[in-house]
């Protein structure tokens, strides 16, 4: 009996020493090819190792923290050598394009931005681009579109032909304005056009600090129309005609930054969060909203043909 109970004891033992040194090897394996890449260059971790940050901006723009406190700690991210801002978008809100504008303009402080507009590039999203060092654009790129709207649906009409009406007590008469239910009165539209003009100057005064540009001049092309690429070039509003390409070449003859360096997205919000969380939630806030805050605000390029 004593014999088989030291058999098992010993067995245990072997047993014991063949796990220790099996996950000793394969520690070590992973040691030595962690060497081995970091060695060759390779980033042991995605955004280890130089690289450029490409911050991808497509769809409609609204308040997104999360994204605005990734852009901002690239300022401080040694390993970025510079950041590309490729901007596909119609623009969004006030409140979120100011605030991705001003993680972008930190950046900006610190190392080159340059920004690459696809195909729309127009109202909050050329707010976000101006505080880069360069701004590319297509030929036929819509950009531009500086300006502030304010909507709100209204159907007093509506409920009085189907025999609903509503009643509302506030606290002041302008705590309703806008409202659903009821049409604006002179005095909340004057409010409201105060907001709008107030916004619009802050959006103008952003753009005649990144463009380099007066107030004045700003104003004179700032009357809510889009520019093609071409146009906007003429007017000073981008750069240089080209595209991602470009923005390499530009970095690389310019600012060192070379072109084989590997370029990284910046993580941002998935497509289901931008449509379902934010865009189209603030579209419908536009139309359905009785109540009106910063970021109900637009810089939004609105054509006609999209409100018919």
């Amino acid at each position: 009996m004593s014999a088989e109970i030291d058999l098992l004891l010993d067995r245990r033992r072997l047993k014991r020493r063949l796990q220790f040194w099996r996950v000793a090897t394969v520690l070590a394996l992973v040691a030595a090819g962690l060497l081995a890449l970091g060695r060759s260059g390779v980033p042991l971790w995605p955004g280890a190792g130089a690289h450029v940050a490409v911050l991808r901006v497509d769809g409609i723009i609204t308040a997104d923290a999360a994204r605005d406190e990734a852009v901002a700690r690239l300022a401080d991210d040694r390993s970025v050598k510079a950041l590309i801002v490729a901007v596909d978008s119609p623009g969004g809100s006030v409140a979120g394009g100011e605030a991705l504008h001003d993680a972008i303009a930190r950046v900006a402080a610190k190392k080159p931005v340059v920004a690459v507009m696809g195909p729309l590039a127009a109202s909050a999203a050329y707010m976000i681009s101006v505080p880069a060092a360069r701004i590319f654009a297509r030929e036929a790129t819509l950009t531009g579109s500086i300006g502030v709207l304010l909507q709100a649906g209204e159907i007093s009409g509506l409920l009085r032909k189907i025999g609903i009406t509503s009643e509302t007590i506030v606290s002041g008469p302008l705590k309703d304005q806008p409202s659903l239910t009821a049409p604006l009165t002179p005095e909340g539209r004057a409010v409201m056009q105060d907001i709008v003009d107030n916004l619009y100057g802050q959006f103008v005064a952003m753009v005649a600090a990144g463009r380099h540009m007066s107030v004045k001049a700003v104003q004179a092309l700032a009357d809510g129309r889009p520019y093609t690429g071409q146009q906007a070039l003429k007017l000073g509003l981008i750069d240089a005609i080209g595209g991602m390409r470009s923005a390499r070449a530009w970095l690389a003859r310019t600012k060192g930054v070379p072109e084989s360096l590997p370029a990284r997205a910046v993580a941002g919000p998935g497509f289901a969060e931008r449509a379902f969380g934010g865009g189209l939630g603030g579209l419908l806030n536009i139309f359905l909203s009785q109540r009106v805050n910063l970021d109900g605000a637009w810089a939004i390029w609105q054509p006609a043909e999209q409100l018919r």
